[in-house]
């Protein structure tokens, strides 16, 4: 190779290393840029995520739920057709009581118990107290459990009323002087578990037999929410024999077990297990005594008390719907337990826990059944609200 040459091949690769040189400087910046983004979005999802892994690692959830299956909710239509007959009824005392979960009557006196703690009598237009099952003072969640909170409300057949109180027991009580006798106390021991949350009673014409739900062993009333999540099957149905005083457990495992209605006959009781959005007949006499079936299944939402309609067929209200076509949260959770878990966990410290759960749909519907499937008669109204 000549000078001339070698100077030539100088020149023709000297521009390729020149130009090559402003390139490979950028690749570097843009290299290191990219890296730092990358790092900065990293560390500030890891300080957003970095409380919800300790409230999922750490926490201990207050709940244990279990798994179980509920069908999908039946199609509200034929006869369960929704109207809004129950809007046009007259709204009676609205505003003046604090949550009357039952009523009864004698004659055209009414008696409910409040969310109070109290016995009210009802006389026209006036609210006259009948008498306080437990002591003041009342209101918060706390006082509850000495406040008491009657729930279920019966008339004996002599007149006297029946009151299942959820943390106090069932009372006796004198309709005209307010007397309360305790039959059977709360929170005491039957047959290895406790009587924590006593919902509601009915008795025999006779009034010789009282029949009660305990909800739960586990929860009291003001955890219900804690109950329907958890869904164990740890609710009962006990007798209590008003004239040996004898108190025995007629039905075990239910899950919530909550209004209870006696059968024309006797032999058998009306139980809504409101988890499984179902009626369950309890035989409490009779050749089936100690047996149980379904009398209604997959309802359209989750029952609650249960009373005779004058048609010879039962009224039943619902604590919440399970809309089809539309959403139920509760029977997407059924299935999904840690979704619960995780729930708790995050409001385990608030006074209202589960607050996502009351987001959805909970209006109230009142329900008509005749029969153990849709009424036969297509012009009752069966689905109110």
């Amino acid at each position: 190779m000549n000078e001339t040459e070698g100077l030539r091949f100088r020149r023709v690769h000297r521009p390729v290393i020149t130009d090559e040189l402003p390139e490979h400087r950028n690749k570097g910046s843009g290299t290191y840029s990219g890296k730092v983004f990358q790092v900065t979005l990293l560390s500030l999802g890891g300080f957003l995520l970095l409380p919800l892994l300790v409230i999922i690692l750490i926490l201990e959830s207050p709940i244990h739920p279990e798994v179980f299956s509920l069908k999908e909710p039946p199609l509200m239509k034929g006869c369960w057709e929704p109207n809004l007959k129950l809007r046009e009824a007259q709204r009676l005392f609205e505003d003046q009581i604090s949550g009357p979960e039952s009523i009864t009557s004698i004659g055209d006196v009414l008696y409910a118990g409040t969310a109070d703690g109290k016995i009210v009598k009802l006389i026209g237009r006036r609210i006259h107290t009948l008498t306080r099952l437990g002591k003041l003072p009342c209101g918060s969640r706390e006082e509850e459990s000495s406040c008491g909170r009657p729930l279920g409300i019966r008339v004996g057949p002599n007149g006297t009323l029946f009151v299942a109180d959820a943390y106090l027991g069932l009372f006796q009580v004198n309709p005209t002087t307010g007397e309360a006798t305790r039959l059977v106390s709360g929170g005491q021991v039957v047959a290895g578990s406790k009587l924590s949350f006593i919902n509601d009673v009915a008795v025999t014409q006779d009034g010789k037999k009282l029949y009660f739900t305990d909800s739960s062993s586990r929860w009291q009333r003001r955890d219900y929410l804690h109950l329907i999540m958890e869904a164990t099957a740890d609710g009962r149905v006990l007798e209590y024999d008003t004239e040996s005083r004898e108190l025995t457990v007629v039905m075990e495992n239910l899950r919530f077990p909550n209004g209870i209605q006696l059968l024309p006959d006797e032999e058998s009781v009306l139980v809504a297990e409101t988890t499984m959005a179902r009626i369950r007949r309890v035989h409490v006499a009779g050749l089936n005594k100690g047996g149980m079936d379904t009398f209604i299944d997959n309802l359209p939402g989750f029952p609650d008390n249960i009373r005779p309609s004058s048609t010879g067929g039962y009224w039943v209200a619902m604590s919440a719907v399970r809309p089809n076509p539309g959403f139920s949260m509760l029977d997407f959770l059924s299935q999904r337990p840690w979704i619960k878990k995780f729930i708790f966990k995050v409001e385990r410290d608030t006074e209202r826990p589960a607050g996502v759960l009351r987001r959805g749909r909970l209006a109230g519907v009142l329900v008509e059944t005749t029969t153990r499937r849709c009424p036969r008669r297509e012009d009752d109204s069966q689905v109110s609200s």
